[in-house]
C-alpha cells in the first residue's frame, strides 16, 4: 500500500546524498515526486518542520527475526516494529536461525508465507550456503534472495552448518552468475584448537574467540577471491560482522588489488569495549566477539578511510532464557546482541564526538548498504523516483534506552540505562507514517522485496 494524497515536507535540513541543504521534498503514490528549493510555494497540504533532519529511511542488511520456527525468539511483527521505531524502513533477514533454514526455495516460500499482515517495514532476504544446499543455490538465487550467506565456524545451530574452501569454490561461480553478493561469518580455527574454558568472566569468553580466527577466514576468503577472479568470475564477497581491526589492512590491499571484499560493522563493536563489559552479564556476548577499545577506535578509523563500508545492526536475539541473564553463564548463553531499534542513535551518539556528521551516518547506514543489497535505484536515498522512505530524526535530543520503550519481542539489551543522543521522531515508508512520537501508527504496510520484483529495480 502506497501513500494517495500528494503532500510536502519541508526543512531547512535535508540529507541528499553527500550533503545536508534546505529542501522541500513532494511526495506522490509513495514517492519522491521531487525535490525543490526550501521556499518554493506549493498547492499541497505541507509541513514545515525547522530545524529537525529529514534523513532517508535506513537500510538495515543483517537482521535475525527467526520466523517461521523460533518465532518466541522474534518474529516479523515484533522485529519490524522495532525497527520502525528506530527509523529503519528496510531489513534484510537472515537465512538463520529460522526453521527451516533458507536454503532452498521451499525454505524461501514458508518464510514467505508466514509474513503476511506483518511487515511493518520493506523486507527482502538472505538466501543460506551449507555444505548440503549447493544443489539449490541456483534456483534459490531464481526465486529472489539478494544474495547469499555461509559461516567458516560453527554457526551455533546444527541445521546451519559450516562450509570450507571447497564449498566456498562452488558457491562463487552461482553466485557471481547473477550478480549477487557472498555474505561470510568469518572465523576459522585453522589449529583446532581444544574448546576454551569459559567461566563468568568477559575475557575467558574473549579469549575464547582470538582475533586470528577473524583474520584467518579473511585471508582465505580473500585468497578464494582472488582466485575466483583469476578463473573469470567477479565474485562480490562481503565480511559481514567485522570485529578484528587486525584484518583491515588485508581488506584493505585487497580492495587496491580490485578483488570485491567489502565489509560491514555493527554499533556494538562501535561503542562497547571488551575491558567495560561486566562479569557474569550474558547479553554483552555475541560472536565475533567485542573485542578492546584500542581494536574499537581502529575499526573507527576503518569507517573513515572507507575500508569498512557500512553499519548494520545484527539484531540477533533469543529467549531470555537462552541468555541465562540470572546464572551468568557465558559459555552456555546463546550469543547475539538486541539493538536493532537504537543503532541510529547509538552510532550518532558515537559518530559525533569521532568527527563524523549526520551525512557520514546516513551514507554508512542508508545509502551504502541499500546499494550493496542491490536496492540502490530504490532505496537509501533522497532523490526523485525513490520510494518516500524517510526519518524525522531531532540529532540535538537525546534519552534513556529504557525497557519500557522496547518494540522487539524481549524486552532485554545491553544499552538498558545508556542515555544517547538523537530522537527519531517519525518514520515514513513509502509516505506512510509508521511510527510517530513512540507510537507504531496504523497498520502494517511493509512489502516483501525480492530479486528482479519490481521493488528494486
Amino acid at each position: 500500500m502506497e501513500a494517495k494524497t500528494t503532500f510536502a515536507l519541508r526543512s531547512r535540513r535535508v540529507i541528499l546524498d553527500e550533503r545536508e541543504q534546505e529542501a522541500t521534498i513532494i511526495i506522490d503514490q509513495g514517492r519522491i515526486a521531487k525535490v525543490i528549493g526550501f521556499n518554493e510555494k506549493l498547492n499541497c497540504n505541507t509541513t514545515d518542520l525547522g530545524g529537525k533532519v529529514i534523513m532517508p529511511g535506513i537500510v538495515d542488511t543483517h537482521v535475525h527475526i527467526n520466523e517461521p520456527g523460533r518465532t518466541e525468539w522474534e518474529g516479523f511483527d515484533t522485529a519490524t516494529q522495532a525497527a520502525a521505531a528506530g527509523g529503519i524502513t528496510t531489513v534484510v533477514d537472515m537465512p538463520l536461525n529460522c526453521t527451516p533454514v533458507t536454503t532452498s526455495v521451499d525454505a524461501l516460500h514458508q518464510k514467505l508465507s508466514s509474513l503476511k499482515n506483518q511487515l511493518w517495514v520493506d523486507c527482502g532476504f538472505w538466501g543460506g550456503v551449507v555444505p548440503d544446499s549447493l544443489d539449490d543455490l541456483e534456483a534459490l538465487c531464481l526465486a529472489g534472495v539478494l544474495g547469499a550467506k555461509s559461516f567458516t565456524i560453527h554457526s551455533g545451530i546444527d541445521d546451519f552448518p559450516q562450509v570450507g574452501p571447497e564449498e566456498i569454490r562452488a558457491a562463487i561461480p552461482i553466485l557471481s552468475k547473477y550478480g549477487l553478493p557472498y555474505l561470510i561469518h568469518a572465523e576459522l580455527d585453522k589449529q583446532k584448537t581444544p574448546a576454551a574454558k569459559i567461566d563468568r568472566t568477559y575475557q575467558s569468553f574473549l579469549a575464547s574467540r582470538p582475533r586470528e580466527w577473524e583474520n584467518d577466514a579473511i585471508d582465505l576468503i580473500i585468497t578464494l577471491a582472488k582466485e575466483a577472479k583469476n578463473n573469470g568470475h567477479k565474485p562480490r564477497m562481503h565480511i559481514v560482522h567485522l570485529s578484528s581491526a587486525d584484518a583491515l589492512e588485508a581488506i584493505k590491499t585487497a580492495q587496491k588489488e580490485g578483488i570485491m571484499v567489502t565489509a560491514e560493522t555493527c554499533p556494538h563493536y562501535l561503542t562497547l569495549w571488551a575491558e567495560a563489559c561486566p562479569d557474569g552479564e550474558t547479553l554483552f556476548k555475541c560472536c565475533p566477539p567485542i573485542r578492546e577499545d584500542s581494536n574499537r577506535s581502529k575499526l573507527w578509523d576503518g569507517i573513515r578511510q572507507n575500508v569498512v563500508d557500512f553499519i548494520v545492526s545484527d539484531h540477533s536475539p533469543c529467549t531470555p532464557e537462552l541468555k541465562h541473564i540470572q546464572t551468568g553463564d557465558l559459555d552456555a548463553a546463546w550469543g547475539g546482541i538486541s539493538s536493532l531499534q537504537f543503532g541510529l542513535p547509538l552510532i550518532w551518539t558515537e559518530a559525533r564526538t569521532r568527527g563524523l556528521d549526520i551525512v557520514d551516518v546516513s551514507s554508512l547506514m542508508s545509502s551504502r548498504p541499500a546499494k550493496f543489497a542491490g536496492l540502490g535505484a530504490k532505496k537509501g536515498r533522497i532523490a526523485e523516483g525513490y520510494d518516500a522512505d524517510l526519518i524525522i530524526f531531532d540529532d540535538e535530543a537525546s534519552f534513556d534506552i529504557e525497557p519500557n520503550i522496547i518494540k522487539h519481542r524481549h524486552k532485554i539489551t545491553p544499552y538498558t540505562g545508556k542515555k544517547v543522543h538523537g530522537v527519531v521522531e517519525a518514520t515514513i515508508l513509502r509516505g506512510h507514517t509508521i511510527y510517530n512520537n513512540g507510537d507504531i501508527c496504523g497498520e502494517p504496510t511493509g512489502q516483501p522485496i525480492l530479486k528482479d520484483s519490481g521493488n528494486n529495480k
